[in-house]
């Protein structure tokens, strides 16, 4: 009897400990990546995606580059992305939360949107999607895509507006003021100060554009608005950040986010516009940052990264409240 007892009670204990380290495993802070918000839900998969191995959706994918379409699975396209849109050599903080960011931007988009190509769920298109440079993939930006595998997004239950940009100039900005976005401003995105890295090249810091008249009056006139000859330009609303929402040419507002797209992105490099001004033929803008300022600044979270910030920190800087799910 004495001896059952004793077997009991052994048996008991090690039930108990068997208990505790699952408790202890399931604490585990290197798997904690979800944000602390009630709101994070788990989104669907979009409907038309076919579920590949171990769960993961397939894609097919139009390379402008090569003129094809490929099937590939979420992953390996998130890893050509982020080889795109970042440096491989970049903190690995700042990779990680790209892929995040990337994956879920693909998830939205087979959700939401249709591909212009024919029979592919999303291209390597700029104009629609993502960059795509897959020739860049190194162990770097392996590891950001395995370590984040299958992390996305969440805001009450849904993909959230995965918007990123490359430098925001130190401030971010709504999207109705930065992308003329129509949709509404979506609660997870406020203007923001971002300290972005001293590393950013100096003409992304602060650039000069200089145009022709001729050049302007089309931009104008592809934006949406006539204006004739350029006699005036001048500076418009502004959103919070500073960047502007319009730009008064012979006194007609254009649409600033439309008119930069028409007269050359690369060369105006935001609307963070600070002067412009017109003398003989030339118009000059100056200003700071590079792309729309949306969401995600990418020097931003280099800066954060160098400075020990996970990605998951990072993410909830730019994206208040929104979650990270783990969808496989």
């Amino acid at each position: 009897m004495n001896m059952r007892k004793k077997l009991a009670a052994m048996l008991a204990l090690v039930l108990l400990a068997l208990g505790l380290v699952g408790c202890m495993q399931s604490r585990d802070p290197s798997v904690n990546w979800r944000l602390s918000d009630s709101k994070a839900n788990l989104p669907k998969l979009p409907q038309r995606l076919e579920i590949g191995k171990n769960g993961v959706p397939t894609l097919s994918v139009y390379d402008v580059t090569d003129r094809k379409t490929s099937d590939m699975n979420i992953e390996s396209y998130v890893m050509g992305v982020v080889a795109g849109e970042m440096k491989n050599d970049w903190p690995m903080e700042a990779l990680k939360a790209q892929a995040i960011l990337a994956r879920t931007f693909v998830l939205k988009f087979c959700q939401d949107k249709q591909s212009k190509y024919e029979g592919a769920d999303i291209s390597t298109d700029v104009a629609e999607a993502q960059a795509y440079a897959p020739k860049s993939v190194n162990a770097r930006v392996r590891q950001a895509v395995d370590e984040t595998r299958g992390m996305a997004l969440s805001w009450q239950g849904e993909y959230p507006n995965a918007w990123f940009h490359a430098h925001s100039g130190g401030m971010t900005e709504l999207p109705s003021v930065a992308l003329e976005y129509k949709g509404g401003d979506p609660a997870y995105l406020k203007p923001a100060v971002s300290e972005e890295s001293d590393r950013a090249p100096d003409n992304v810091k602060a650039w000069t554009a200089t145009f022709t008249r001729d050049q302007v009056a089309k931009a104008c006139a592809d934006a949406g608005t006539r204006v004739g000859a350029v006699e005036t330009v001048e500076l418009g609303d502004k959103g919070e950040s500073g960047r502007a929402k319009a730009i008064l040419v012979n006194g007609k507002a254009v649409s600033a986010p439309s008119f930069r797209i028409q007269i050359g992105a690369n060369k105006l490099k935001s609307t963070l516009i600070e002067s412009v001004a017109v003398d003989g033929d030339a118009v000059t803008f100056k200003g700071r940052g590079f792309g729309h300022g949306v969401g995600l600044s990418q020097w931003g979270a280099y800066r954060m990264a160098e400075e020990g910030r996970t990605a998951q920190q990072i993410l909830q800087r730019y994206f208040p409240g929104v979650g990270i799910v783990e969808l496989w």
